[in-house]
């Protein structure tokens, strides 16, 4: 059963996870930055800025999200994030061209069969495509299309449906808890993740007791996660939180 971490009962074991050698792991869209209409004008909040600025320089951090790895980059400017990770875990990748030369026919043939319905916006990653359906006037049929059209495009994809995207990748070895736990091993011994959606199950499922704190923004039943947090907002109190116990003596006004 998913605990609310940030209630008085379970601060401690944020505080326990603070004072280990731990790396901290975000999503973007919906974590770190509240979700919009337009997927192209989400942002981090002011505060959510100066805030996750401070963190990083306090612990390691890494954003782990199905963007393109690029996008994300150029969305955290400036900040000094460990390592970011794009495509749910596929970049970096030695083998970028070849995965690109797997997805390139993916574009053209959702595009073959998707074009025609209303608010569908398919988004080429390099070595991953999003089709968006958020602008969809009937979207439980047109997520039906999209489904349709990727089990179309046979096997060796790997179909992610989120919330109002569904996202296509290679079928490899590779995803969201498959990366953190490579970064983890560089540069720590304990894990906190925080996420949102469908993909982000992948992490939360690890299951690793003492060695990952797995956190859901928004509580639902059917998570794998142990704890969350209420709404997007309150990202930004974790954050503050994070600051504090790594660094009380200094503190840090909100």
């Amino acid at each position: 059963m998913m605990k609310h971490l940030l209630s008085k009962t379970n601060r401690g074991v944020l505080e326990h996870f603070a004072r280990t050698r731990v790396l901290l792991g975000f999503d973007f869209d919906g974590t770190l930055a509240p979700i919009v209409a337009d997927p192209r004008a989400v942002r981090l909040r002011r505060r959510t800025r100066r805030l996750l600025r401070v963190v990083a320089e306090r612990y390691p951090c890494a954003v782990i999200s199905g963007r393109a790895r690029s996008d994300v980059l150029a969305r955290l400017d400036g900040i000094p994030v460990t390592a970011v990770v794009g495509s749910h875990g596929l970049e970096p990748n030695p083998n970028r061209s070849r995965l690109r030369r797997r997805v390139r026919p993916w574009v053209r043939m959702l595009h073959e069969r998707l074009d025609s319905l209303s608010g569908v916006v398919i988004e080429d990653k390099g070595v991953s495509v999003a089709v968006h359906y958020r602008g969809a006037p009937q979207k439980s049929q047109t997520r039906n299309a999209v489904l349709a059209a990727a089990a179309a495009l046979g096997t060796g994809v790997r179909v992610v449906p989120s919330r109002l995207v569904v996202d296509l990748l290679p079928d490899v070895a590779s995803h969201k808890g498959v990366a953190l736990r490579q970064l983890r091993a560089q540069v720590a011994d304990t894990a906190v993740y925080v996420g949102d959606d469908a993909s982000d199950e992948d992490v939360f499922n690890m299951n690793e007791p003492g060695r990952l704190l797995s956190i859901r923004v928004g509580r639902r039943r059917d998570s794998a996660a142990s704890y969350f947090l209420r709404t997007q907002g309150e990202v930004d109190d974790l954050l503050e939180e994070l600051v504090r116990l790594r660094n009380s003596s200094r503190g840090l006004s909100a």
